[in-house]
């Protein structure tokens, strides 16, 4: 399963097998059952979690106590809440298994000691922080210009894997809606 974290190494740069070998000895692995929380709001930030197999999520708890989901990660993608992590700070996200998981985590430590001993590293996780970062721009690009249905239908468009995996009532926490709206514009589709 590790050969997955490997793979994904080398789409950004490059690293020897003895290489990788020293460079999984940072990180730990951990199965995670569906709805277990990986972190909860008011917990400080430790882990940097990359998804093996699996679906995570990311939400904090609006003012009127529903969930708001901001991210989701799955196979070969990053999540935390970046500032609380950078910060080992208390954080105001909650992490969770959308489905059952194995994931990779890093503390905040080992991570600058994996990347003072592997400078490439450092390549890798900023193309790593440079696409989350194009992809939430683009996540707000459609929010602020397209109306609800038409970010829904683009949000399909563009991340096909989630319409399949994701319960529909994450996908409406996701976007914005109620899950009921959301019925309302699929059934439109439908028909």
């Amino acid at each position: 399963m590790l050969d997955t974290f490997k793979l994904h190494i080398g789409k950004f740069t490059e690293v020897s097998d003895d290489e990788f070998e020293e460079i999984q000895k940072f990180f730990e692995i951990k199965d995670v059952n569906k709805k277990e929380n990986l972190l909860e709001e008011g917990q400080i930030c430790r882990y940097h979690y990359f998804v093996l197999k699996g679906l995570l999520r990311k939400f904090y708890m609006n003012e009127k106590g529903v969930e708001e989901t901001t991210e989701f990660a799955i196979e070969t993608w990053w999540m935390t809440d970046n500032m609380a992590f950078e910060r080992k700070a208390p954080t105001e996200f909650y992490i969770q298994a959308v489905e059952k998981s194995t994931v990779l985590y890093i503390t905040q430590d080992n991570q600058q000691k994996l990347l003072k001993r592997f400078p490439v590293m450092e390549r890798y996780f900023r193309f790593v922080y440079q696409r989350a970062f194009a992809a939430a721009q683009l996540r707000f690009k459609f929010l602020s210009s397209l109306s609800k249905e038409a970010f829904y239908f683009q949000a399909i468009k563009n991340h096909p894997e989630f319409v399949q995996r994701v319960p529909q009532y994450l996908i409406a926490s996701y976007l914005g809606f109620t899950p009921e709206y959301l019925s309302e514009i699929r059934k439109k589709r439908i028909s």
